[in-house]
């Protein structure tokens, strides 16, 4: 118990203002989470108090997991109060030694806090046992995964917003905390190469990290990889950059290129350690992509704002990403019938709470690994006051940004400017940054047009535009005139309709709904599921039904609005050849299709004139 005499006494000060401690954490426990609110941000860690009873115990087994070389393990945490209450609760802390001499040095305060670090998860005692309040007694299981970092338990009394450390456990470990694990494949620049970024313990003078990959069934080859990282001095402010900030490890990225098209490959990760041993990840699999323009069966998954969830229960997950585990299970049990996923922004709704990056990564991982899986920048990634967010308030709980850039991997020219073109096979993609000025005369706008510009038609004719904010059309948004975000649709949908879109697909708005195609806030085709020939307009869609929860529509629904939906689920893209697509809406709960169309043209069609979108003749011979 001497690791936690907490070493406070006026040689260590805290790193951030009072007023701050308390802005970023929440001061009541209920055992219900409020809609939106990051689980962690409840507990008022700042205002924790020693408390310890030589009669209370905690213990965790077992002790070692791992050893088979798995990334996850179930354990058994049993724990006795002598005087056990509804509030008590146990906190997973990951490292284990959580006490004040790991608090960071400042000279601002004379007294340093008891813990200076946010628990990665939490339950409440009586969670397994509802007569924990007078037994005194519980047995709670909790799902641990490979963190790089040792684990421990705490007992906490007086609930969330004033919690008493009562008892500490003993520590728990992986076998290997530095393995590397949770791959991450995506879109190189070029359709041939693809990417795979994975997360270890080990910094390059450790161990060289690479990618052992080839045909199927055949000889390998070893290709390097690149290292990043990032330290707390990264994070643009609370509560990332306090208690909820937690080492990162190294991000590595790999670059594998010259694929064949429509081949199968098969990898692992390594990393060589200075002695020559090699640490060898799982064997995983990929299908590269078709070359551009190829006729074949082509489909895509987007969907945005899916978060994280807890399979052991923890962090009372259904009251605050109720959907993510079934739209993850849901992608992952039709994944041999996908080619490509978009997760057009709001990704783990960490909101500064850096641990539950990593858990993120192990949710999606059997995604992940096995199809390209592209993001786009949301607010609760990058936004920030003070950091050239377009939208300055903090809800990224001060990431800005810095995560999801090193984390995953798209093909941007700058990757903290998140806009981006990627090609599959008949589809042109033109993710935009809505969270970076997209107006008129901006440098993200002009990147816009040159993307829609550069679609050649022919050879691709699935033109898709996405972005995470609704820049479009949104009937959430009726009291603000219609459509999504002020001037979205006004700055550009001349460039949907002069380009042709095809489709615009958002997030941010937590439901489903598509509109008619459409122009200037009109429809401009009466049909309403099977579209042929030319269509005179791009069709809008939201497809925020990811797994945060839900938002509810406004009172009107106006006339483009075709069909609306309140629950959880992603929408399907499959292009059959250069004349046939066909777009689905899938329900997370079961995989069934609720929502449909389809879009039968030629070339001919694409090129035909339509408002605001006829090529410049002459009438000269």
């Amino acid at each position: 118990m001497e690791s936690f005499s907490f070493l406070f006494r006026n040689s260590i000060a805290v790193i951030i203002v009072a007023v701050l401690l308390v802005q970023f954490a929440a001061a009541h426990n209920s055992k219900h989470a409020h809609a939106g609110e990051q689980p962690l941000s409840k507990i008022a860690i700042h205002r924790a108090v020693l408390a310890l009873h030589e009669n209370a115990s905690i213990k965790a087994t077992p002790v070692v997991l791992g050893t088979k070389g798995e990334d996850y393990e179930w354990i058994t945490v049993k724990l006795e109060s002598p005087n056990p209450s509804k509030d008590d609760w146990v906190a997973v802390f990951s490292p284990a030694n959580f006490n004040s001499s790991t608090c960071p040095v400042t000279n601002s305060w004379d007294q340093a806090p008891y813990i200076c670090s946010s628990p990665i998860k939490y339950k409440f005692a009586n969670d397994s046992n509802d007569d924990y309040s007078k037994t005194g007694k519980a047995t709670l299981k909790f799902r641990l995964m490979n963190q790089r970092e040792d684990f421990s338990f705490a007992l906490f009394s007086g609930g969330l917003s004033n919690p008493k450390l009562v008892a500490v456990s003993n520590f728990i470990s992986f076998a290997n905390p530095k393995a590397p694990v949770y791959p991450r494949l995506a879109q190189g620049k070029s359709w041939n190469e693809m990417t795979v970024t994975w997360t270890s313990g080990y910094n390059i003078d450790e161990a060289v990290p690479f990618v052992e990959w080839g045909f199927k069934g055949r000889a390998q080859s070893q290709t390097p990889a690149g290292t990043l990282t990032f330290n707390r001095n990264s994070m643009c402010g609370p509560p990332a950059r306090t208690f909820g900030w937690r080492d990162p490890g190294f991000i590595h990225t790999s670059f594998l290129s010259e694929l064949w098209p429509n081949t199968m490959y098969t990898y692992k990760l390594g990393h060589q350690l200075l002695n020559g041993t090699i640490i060898w990840s799982k064997s995983y699999y990929f299908k590269s992509s078709p070359y551009p323009g190829q006729d074949s069966l082509q489909r895509v998954v987007i969907f945005g704002d899916m978060g994280k969830a807890e399979r052991d229960g923890s962090n009372e997950y259904n009251n605050y990403q109720p959907g993510s585990l079934n739209t993850t299970d849901q992608l992952i049990k039709d994944l041999d019938n996908i080619d490509i996923v978009f997760h057009i922004g709001d990704l783990p709704y960490a909101k500064g709470y850096i641990s539950q990056w990593d858990q993120f990564t192990a949710q999606v991982e059997p995604i992940t690994s096995t199809v390209p899986y592209m993001i786009a920048s949301g607010n609760h990634e990058r936004d920030a006051p003070g950091t050239g967010s377009f939208y300055d308030d903090n809800d990224s709980g001060g990431e800005c940004g810095v995560l999801a850039e090193t984390m995953y991997y798209v093909p941007a020219e700058n990757r903290a400017k998140f806009w981006y073109s990627t090609d599959y096979g008949m589809f042109h993609f033109c993710i935009a940054d809505s969270e970076h000025d997209w107006r008129e005369g901006s440098e993200q706008y002009k990147f816009i047009e040159k993307c829609l510009a550069s679609a050649d038609r022919q050879k691709q004719p699935w033109l898709i535009f996405s972005a995470h904010r609704v820049l479009g059309y949104s009937s959430s948004y009726w009291n603000h005139g219609s459509f999504g975000e002020p001037m979205g649709r006004e700055s550009l949908q001349k460039l949907w309709q002069k380009y042709k879109v095809d489709i615009a697909i958002f997030g941010h708005v937590h439901n489903y709904e598509r509109t008619c195609p459409i122009y200037q806030n009109q429809c401009v085709n009466s049909e309403k599921s099977h579209y042929s020939g030319t269509v005179n307009g791009t069709i809008h869609v939201v497809a925020g039904g990811g797994g945060s929860h839900l938002s509810a529509f406004g009172s009107v629904q106006p006339t483009w609005s075709l069909f609306r939906d309140v629950d959880f689920g992603f929408v399907k893209l499959t292009a059959f050849n250069h004349s046939s697509l066909l777009f689905e809406y899938k329900k997370s709960s079961d995989g069934k299709v609720y929502d449909s169309f389809t879009i039968s043209r030629d070339y001919r069609d694409v090129l035909a004139c339509v408002h605001d979108g006829c090529e410049p003749t002459t009438l000269a011979p």
